[in-house]
């Protein structure tokens, strides 16, 4: 099928850059119904959306003429979620438009802003960039928008799903109302058709894959994994299918180093591609992959839209996406433009609900296989080899004569041998994976009713276990049954802890800091430890005190530790010796222990200070009262009302007290409980 009617120019470059049939979405822009009117595509993914909308602007920007006119502001702006993205539009246009004497440059995050003003300047007439680079050349009066005649927003869906939606409308709203507004998704949800009503007149809707239709070109596999090992899953996948180009895509940055660290420890050519790079080492990335220098991309999903990688036969999702769409653009960077792709599904069995809910949202018939083994990969490497092209390639005179010094020095086989041994060399090992036995069963579960009593099948014990006897009249604890795991655990106790004690002869220093500035023992430690140079091992006790704090070091550093606290400033206290063996003003019950605890022990219990005064007890009067004919009545503790005569004094509240038959002592409350109270207390003392 040829090309429908379009530029000369544009036909020629077509020609010669292969294009013998259009895709169908290129047959719908160029139709005569969608001619010069604004469009709203959807078309799967690698069904060639960037060369069609160049075609369907190509009578708008060019008309009859051959060649493009000078101009000083651009005709055509085009809007791409991702810089990679938008520089491989810049690349797609500029040779299709190479003949018409177009300029077209790129406007994206991450590049000089000033080189691209100075582009800018001199006159483009297409334009390619992001929204936020396009709004701040906007916003800065490097972009003039006064000519435009046309504006695409590709992937459109994909830039409101990145929180472009503000700065898609501060763009749209700045350029001229009689324009040309060309939509192009692989998806329409309701966001990108209410945005389509907003900014389009009269757009022609075009759909060319149906919604219950499946990429044909790609075949999509899915692998159960154990979680520990998708990394080793990913490694024998890769191996298994030798691809000439594979996209791995897993869900963090973090994960995209720690991959591809795996894989270039393993043997293979991988390069990585995140949003933390700088776009010179993204732009690095993708020409790797796109020359053969690389044969794996470890990527975040920001590999996932509208990316064109030649030769591109695998891609591997080892982080399942977020949803069916994702997926379906993840996928879609592989069975591009014709050629077929095998996309692969690596599936913890934890999160086997979650990729079936997937696959269904995406509609599509995935093929569950077992992950390659090695020796399922040893199988496959020896098929490849044997019908390598290397054996049926015609020999140069240079190979033919190395050939022969082969055959005269060595005999077949172990010319056979060697070339079998070198070719395994070269191939990273195959991982043994771990058994997928899915995850433990679930223990039986009965209903209540089918239950018989006290007993539990969900759990191995019963009632009539000595963990669930009566409790001890005595005792008022449980009586377990004899030669029970209580008893045995009674008569047999776990011997204690034993605690650490240091035996090293230790000296006593003194810090002049206490309780009296809030002195604790956390931050004590790490404070002994720079005044003096020492580590917490040379540290023994420490005695927190009202106003200082008394702490051992080890014999063996106390002359270093106290040449050094004498010599540092005093920021943080002031140390000082204690003169004696150890035993000189030391805390006495210090001086009788000979094995001191390595830990530091608690202040407030082995502290010799004076200990805090204990507030009074406040009187109990509630405890103590009666109930008497006109209420509630206090007593202390000697037995005496502490409200003096009328009730009106103490602690109990005034208006339980009486003052005279039926007369409340104190003025009524507000509250109607208390109203209530009352009513009944005067009733009670009343006649």
């Amino acid at each position: 099928m040829a090309f429908p009617t379009t530029h000369p120019a544009l036909a020629r470059a077509l020609s010669a850059r292969g294009y013998d049939a259009p895709t169908a979405v290129q047959m719908a822009v160029l139709a005569d119904s969608a001619a010069g009117r604004d469009q709203l595509v959807s078309a799967q993914t690698g069904s060639g959306k960037t060369v069609a909308f160049g075609l369907a602007l190509g009578a708008t920007l060019l008309g009859e003429a051959e060649r493009m006119a000078e101009t000083t502001a651009p005709l055509a702006l085009i809007v791409a979620p991702t810089r990679e993205l938008a520089m491989q539009v810049c690349r797609e246009l500029t040779w299709l438009y190479d003949a018409t004497g177009a300029r077209v440059i790129t406007c994206v995050g991450g590049m000089d802003a000033r080189a691209e003003a100075r582009q800018l300047e001199a006159g483009p007439h297409i334009v390619v960039g992001t929204p936020g680079r396009l709004r701040d050349h906007l916003e800065r009066r490097r972009l003039d928008l006064s000519r435009l005649q046309a504006v695409v927003l590709d992937e459109a869906d994909e830039m409101l799903d990145l929180g472009f939606r503000e700065d898609l409308e501060f763009i749209l709203d700045a350029t001229p109302t009689e324009r040309r507004t060309l939509l192009f998704s692989a998806t329409l949800p309701r966001d990108i058709e209410t945005l389509a009503r907003r900014y389009q007149r009269d757009a022609v809707r075009i759909e060319t894959l149906s919604r219950n239709e499946q990429h044909a070109d790609i075949d999509y596999w899915a692998h159960r994994a154990v979680p520990h090992d998708v990394e080793n899953t990913v490694v024998n996948v890769l191996r298994f299918h030798e691809a000439r180009a594979a996209l791995v895509f897993v869900a963090t940055r973090e994960a995209v180093n720690r991959l591809n660290a795996r894989l270039l420890e393993r043997g293979f050519s991988s390069v990585a591609l995140s949003g933390e790079l700088t776009q010179a080492e993204r732009t690095h990335a993708l020409q790797a992959l796109r020359d053969g220098r690389a044969r794996v991309l470890v990527a975040t999903d920001v590999a996932a839209r509208g990316l064109d990688l030649p030769d591109l036969e695998l891609v591997i999702h080892a982080d399942l996406p977020n949803d069916g769409e994702t997926l379906l653009h993840r996928s879609g960077r592989t069975g591009r433009a014709g050629r077929k792709g095998l996309c692969v599904l690596i599936v913890p069995y934890n999160r086997r609900r979650k990729a079936d809910a997937i696959i269904a949202s995406a509609r599509l018939k995935v093929s569950w296989r077992p992950a390659p083994g090695p020796d399922e990969i040893r199988a496959r490497d020896q098929e490849r080899f044997l019908a390598d092209a290397g054996f049926t390639t015609p020999a140069t005179e240079d190979e033919a004569r190395l050939v022969g010094s082969l055959q005269a020095a060595h005999s077949a086989d172990a010319i056979a041998l060697a070339l079998v041994r070198m070719h395994s060399a070269q191939q990273p090992a195959p991982e043994e994976l771990a058994v997928d036995s899915g995850p433990p069963p679930r223990r039986e579960w009965q209903p209540r009713e089918n239950r018989e009593r006290g007993e539990y099948p969900r759990k191995d014990w019963k009632r009539d276990d000595a963990r669930f006897r009566p409790r001890s009249a005595d005792a008022g604890t449980s009586a377990p049954a004899e030669g029970g795991p209580a008893a045995a655990a009674r008569d047999d106790p776990r011997p204690p802890r034993p605690r650490r004690v240091d035996t090293r002869p230790m000296t006593w220093f003194r810090l002049n800091i206490g309780r009296d500035r809030n002195a604790d023992a956390r931050w004590l430690l790490p404070l002994i430890c720079r005044a003096g140079g020492v580590t917490k091992t040379e540290i023994g006790a420490i005695r927190i005190e009202d106003r200082e704090t008394r702490f051992q070091i080890v014999s063996e550093f106390a002359d270093q530790f106290d040449l050094a606290a004498r010599t540092a400033k005093k920021k943080e206290g002031h140390i000082v010796r204690l003169n004696g063996d150890g035993n000189d003003g030391a805390p006495a019950a210090v001086a009788a222990t000979e094995n001191l605890p390595m830990r530091p022990a608690r202040a407030d219990t082995e502290s010799s200070g004076p200990t805090p005064k204990k507030k009074k007890d406040k009187p109990r009067w509630r405890d103590s009262g009666k109930r008497e004919a006109g209420g509630w009545t206090s007593r202390g503790r000697d037995g005496k009302k502490p409200g003096g005569n009328g009730g009106t004094g103490g602690h109990g509240p005034a208006r339980h007290a009486t003052s005279g038959p039926g007369k409340p002592a104190s003025a009524p409350s507000k509250n109607k409980f208390a109203k209530k109270k009352n009513r009944s207390t005067s009733q009670a003392g009343g006649p």
